[in-house]
Parts: structure tokens; sequence; C-alpha cells
């Protein structure tokens, strides 16, 4: 049995948005119906108060969860994927994720994904809600990616996505024969180069 204790701050862009959905975007890792259970169980509370699933909220409150879930780990298949770890320690792994593997099983990808080989080479993650992971990457994107080895890493990970005290940076190569427009996103920063052609 797993454990979640958090004490969430709602930021602005999410006001306007029901509490369900504010803490389904605050709380990836967790699935929206098992987000609702909670709720409705009395789990969360916001200010202090437990509200519905369906109330507004209007940024700035502090969402507090106190619940134990079970991981729910034991449906996927467990596979010998060769697995690049950069970092290991008894909170945390860091892994190089390649292009082209799939990070969560899915519609179309129900085995062969990062969860399925973690599960193989570390069996305790089980025991952690989806077997550690705490962010996503695209199917085609590599890069480094924590993993929780402990729902207390775990929860502290998540907070420090919340807080964005965990900064991630992307690198792309780009090729055009055109005007490119300037490089937008939230969270990272783009760097463009022109190579010599």
């Amino acid at each position: 049995m797993a454990k979640e204790n958090l004490t969430l701050s709602v930021p602005s862009d999410l006001k306007g948005k029901r509490l369900d959905q504010v803490v389904s975007a605050l709380c990836p890792e967790h699935s929206r119906s098992r987000i609702q259970s909670w709720i409705r169980a009395g789990h969360v509370t916001v200010d202090g108060h437990r509200l519905r699933q369906r109330e507004i909220l209007q940024g700035g409150e502090q969402i507090h969860i106190d619940a134990e879930y079970e991981p729910r780990q034991e449906g996927y298949t467990r596979e010998d994927i060769p697995l690049e770890v950069i970092h290991a320690d008894t909170e945390i792994l860091i892994i190089n994720k390649p292009a082209g593997l799939v990070v969560h099983p899915g519609a179309g990808n129900p085995e062969g994904t990062l969860l399925n080989a973690l599960l193989h080479h570390y069996p305790e993650l089980d025991k952690v809600a989806r077997a550690g992971i705490v962010q996503r990457l695209d199917k085609d994107t590599s890069g480094l990616m924590v993993i929780a080895r402990t729902p207390s890493a775990h929860t502290c990970l998540v907070e420090q996505l919340q807080r964005r005290s965990i900064t991630r940076e992307y690198q792309a190569v780009v090729a055009s024969a055109g005007d490119l427009s300037p490089p937008s996103g939230i969270g990272g920063s783009v760097r463009v180069a022109s190579p010599e052609l």
C-alpha cells in the first residue's frame, strides 16, 4: 500500500477549473478516477474544507491530499528490455530513455515500454505509483528521466515538479529552407542552430 500526503498550491493558470481537473493537472501520476474517489472519500481538502469534485477553484487555494492506494502494477508484464542507467541510489534512478521507447503501457502499446522494463529490472517499483515514473517523454524523444524508487521519493519528486524547482531543458535540431518563427514553449528552452549545409 502506497501513501500520498501532499499540499499543493493552485496556480493562477488553473483558475476556473473544477477541483478534480485541478488535482489531475497537479498530480498527473494519478488517474482521474483515483482522484475523484479520493475527493468523494474526503481525502482531499481545499483550504481545510471538503469540496465536491465539480467545485470551481479560483487559484491560490491550498489543496491537501492524504490518501492510501494500491499502485496497481500487478497487471503489467515484466520485460527484460535493456536500460541505460546513468545514476542509481536507494531513492532514485536516472535513466537515459532512447527514442522509440514508449514510457507507459496504453492502447496500442500494452508491452515493450519503459514501465515494463523498470518492473523487470527493479521489482521493488511495484510498490511505487506508476513504477516510479513522475514525468513523460514522447516515444520519439530521447533524454534523461528521473525515476523514484520509493513512495517517499515519488512524493518528493512530484512536489518539486509542481513547485517547478526541477527544470527541464530540451534541445532540437531543425533543418529549414525558409524562415523559422521564434521558438515558444513552457518549462524548457529551445536553441535553434543554423548548420552550414
